[in-house]
């Protein structure tokens, strides 16, 4: 078998694209996190909350990172 025929099919694996789609499930979590009841016109202190600005960020940060190990992970040879 040549270099050129091994090359053929996808680069990443099952479970890379499995470990993508937890990733992405993570990044959806800390963004919806973030969300709130829209403040409207008068203010609204449960914007400043720390599952706001804390938590959700810190969670979709995770998120990401694990998408960049997921792209990045390829398993062992056998």
């Amino acid at each position: 078998m040549t270099s050129k025929e091994k090359t053929k099919g996808f680069v990443l694996g099952k479970t890379n694209f499995a470990l993508m789609a937890i990733s992405l499930l993570i990044i959806i979590l800390g963004f919806v996190l973030m969300l709130g009841e829209p403040s409207g016109e008068t203010f609204n202190p449960d914007i400043f909350s720390t599952r706001r600005i804390t938590v959700g960020p810190m969670i979709s940060l995770f998120g990401f990172a694990a998408m960049v190990f997921a792209i990045m992970w390829k398993p062992k040879e056998k």
